[in-house]
């Protein structure tokens, strides 16, 4: 069976929309500014346990909770560390396309110091593009956005707009305060939409005192894990749609990572009953139900929900109208990782199953060349 679907990836355009590239402060340093580069310096050699660096990228004990429970994958993580060997590592799962995305810097709005977020920023922006994006081999990046900092966002948005291999605005919602539809950040979705640049919404399980906050009264990662990312993401959304940023800014494109696709329908139908039933007085601007904003963002796979009835996933994108709006993302190389030969399972059509690994993305991303040999072979995209 699995021969039988590396078979037919071989013959289909995959598109990772999400895949994470491991940046630490001696990376970061020369790439950073002084005096910042100084507080990098400082840390370089502190020991690192994963997503959970002091002064760079804060644990769990930063919101006043330490978890004391191992990991259920029974695996150390896994974290890439090279161009080179991302591109190897992706192409043994046969994924031809991958957006990068950073591992600490999920959690960079929790960092209180402003100037210090915006120099981070920065300096990852500059070693991404300068040590990791690279068209040929179909390694393209986000940069990050700096929620403290929106002006210094804008001024990177305009820095690497247009340029090779950068292909949007990662917008970090792990701890982010005000939620992302603050007209504070309307400057950063001007540029982006000036730009030509998606905006990519990706969250992270942090407890820390802003929506989810309360995820510190569970007992388990089990049940942090499984809310705090589509809650996260969801009240991001609802603040985004509520406060009109895709009326604001129509030709936007907004996509979503690392929350999974089943509370899509829920999240629609929810918003639109909240506005059928009478708030519609308190978002004027919203010329059309909330739904009709929602299905025009695009939505990624990981960590893709499971059906007892595998049939049902195809019916459940066909809930939020999504088949020209779901992407494929595997989170290459965290421990719950999802392979497109998990996606390729799913019983659906062929063109729905083409256009979730790779159509939807490239429309999305506006990727108009394939990498390498690949756009030189008669490998399709149907």
């Amino acid at each position: 069976m699995e021969a039988a679907i590396q078979l037919s990836l071989s013959d289909t355009l995959v598109v990772d929309g999400d895949v994470h590239v491991h940046e630490t402060p001696r990376a970061l340093a020369p790439h950073c500014e002084m005096p910042w580069r100084r507080a990098l310096e400082a840390i370089q050699d502190v020991p690192e346990r994963y997503l959970d660096l002091p002064g760079f990228s804060p644990g769990e004990s930063a919101g006043g909770y330490q978890a004391q429970f191992p990991t259920s994958s029974g695996s150390p993580p896994r974290v890439v560390a090279t161009r080179d060997q991302m591109r190897e590592e992706l192409s043994a799962l046969a994924i031809d396309i991958g957006v990068l995305f950073p591992d600490h810097l999920l959690k960079l709005p929790v960092l209180t110091q402003t100037d210090y977020a915006a120099a981070l920023a920065r300096a990852y922006n500059r070693w991404l593009v300068a040590e990791w994006v690279d068209e040929d081999v179909g390694l393209l990046g986000a940069i990050v956005a700096c929620p403290q900092a929106p002006d210094t966002t804008v001024l990177e948005i305009n820095t690497y707009a247009g340029l090779a291999g950068v292909v949007g605005v990662y917008l970090p919602c792990a701890g982010i305060d005000p939620l992302w539809g603050h007209r504070r950040y309307d400057a950063i979705y001007d540029a982006a939409e000036s730009a030509g640049l998606p905006v990519l919404l990706h969250s992270a399980t942090v407890t820390h005192p802003v929506f989810p906050f309360n995820n510190h009264g569970f007992d388990t990662e089990l049940a942090r894990h499984a809310l705090s990312h589509p809650f996260s993401i969801m009240a991001n959304l609802t603040s985004m749609v509520t406060t009109g940023v895709p009326v604001r800014f129509p030709g936007l494109r907004v996509g979503v990572f690392e929350a999974g696709i089943s509370w899509v329908p829920f999240l629609m139908n929810r918003l639109d009953k909240e506005y059928i039933v009478g708030q519609r007085r308190e978002v004027p601007f919203l010329v059309e139900l909330p739904s009709h904003y929602l299905r025009t963002f695009h939505y990624a796979t990981q960590p893709i929900e499971e059906p007892r009835r595998p049939g049902d996933f195809a019916a459940l994108v066909e809930l939020y109208d999504g088949e020209d709006t779901t992407m494929f993302a595997s989170d290459w190389p965290h421990s719950d990782f999802d392979s497109p030969t998990k996606l390729a399972q799913m019983p659906m059509s062929s063109a729905l199953r083409a256009n979730i690994l790779g159509a939807n993305a490239m429309r999305f991303f506006d990727i108009r060349s394939l990498p390498g040999a690949l756009g030189e072979s008669d490998r399709g995209q149907n």
